[in-house]
Order: C-alpha cells, then sequence, then structure tokens
C-alpha cells in the first residue's frame, strides 16, 4: 500500500470503533489536479481512506492473522464536497464478522456536519489461493500505524493500551 488516506487515529477500542481525521490541502496534486479550477478531495479516495480505517479496526480484531481486503462498497452516500482546508473527522464501526469478512458502517463529517454515510463489507483472502506476502516490508505497517497515532489512543480488547503486535 502506497498512500494512506487517513492523517491521524483519534479513537480506536478494539472490537467496537474507529475514529481518524483527514485533512484537506490545496499542495495535495491530487485535490489541485483532480478538477482544474475547483479543487476538492475525490469522493473515491474519502471511500479508501474510511475503507483503510475500517480495514485496520477489522485487521486488528482478528489479532492481524487475516489478510483484510475491501470486497464491496454496500452505500455511499455524500452530503458535501471536502474542499482545502477541510478536516473530515471519520468513524467507523465493526457491525459484524463472519468465517469469510465483515461489515462496517461509517460517517464523515466537516465541521461536525455531516459530509458522508459508507457502508463496506470486507473480505479475507485465503491463505495459498491469492499471492503470499505481505503489502509491507516488516516492521512498516508498525511505524506507519505509530506515525499514526494509533497506539497513542488505542485501547485493546483488556481494556488495556493497545501494543504494538509482533504481527506487525
Amino acid at each position: 500500500m502506497r498512500w494512506f488516506w487517513i492523517d491521524r487515529f483519534t479513537e480506536f477500542v478494539s472490537g467496537s470503533h474507529a475514529r481518524g481525521i483527514k485533512n484537506v490541502t490545496l499542495d495535495q496534486e491530487v485535490v489541485d489536479e483532480y478538477c482544474p479550477g475547483f479543487p476538492f478531495f475525490p469522493s473515491t479516495l474519502i471511500i479508501e481512506g474510511i475503507a483503510q480505517l475500517g480495514g485496520i479496526l477489522v485487521a486488528e480484531h482478528f489479532d492481524w492473522d487475516k489478510r483484510v481486503v475491501l470486497a464491496k462498497i454496500g452505500n455511499a452516500k455524500f452530503h458535501r464536497q471536502a474542499t482545502p482546508g477541510d478536516r473530515m473527522d471519520y468513524w467507523v464501526r465493526l457491525e459484524g464478522t463472519q468465517e469469510h469478512g465483515a461489515r462496517v458502517t461509517a460517517t464523515s463529517q466537516i465541521d461536525g456536519q455531516p459530509h458522508a454515510e459508507i457502508d463496506l463489507m470486507f473480505a479475507f483472502l485465503e491463505a495459498g489461493r491469492f499471492a503470499e506476502g505481505s503489502l509491507f516490508h516488516s516492521g512498516d505497517l508498525a511505524e506507519m500505524l505509530r506515525i499514526m497515532k494509533l497506539f497513542d489512543c488505542g485501547i485493546g480488547r483488556d481494556g488495556q493500551p493497545l501494543g504494538v503486535s509482533d504481527k506487525l
């Protein structure tokens, strides 16, 4: 994974929910060049950022043993554009898990106002069926999660601060 579309975690409760933020800035090529003359953050990348937040919530819930991928966008409703200077506040709730996947619901707000409502389904890749290996070099994901403050705000299943797993 080359890009994270989350700037920082603000809350993380294992098996329950996660919150994070994404700031929209004009110096991002994706904002400035997506629609020349009308800069905004593309809705596809908002979905991707929320999916990353939800995917991390799901993967951590399964102690990082599952290869989690976005399988389906069940619903995506946008109330307004996210433009330079906006801060999107993402909230993701784990709604359910099954043997082969998980479901999350998510919202985004800008200045306390509704911005987006999204339902996502994740699938678990079966070992041996798809390319093996990790999307990250050893320790890279843990470092990115550390930079995004996951371990500063995360709470584990036991109610204790979330630690860095050896599986990362």
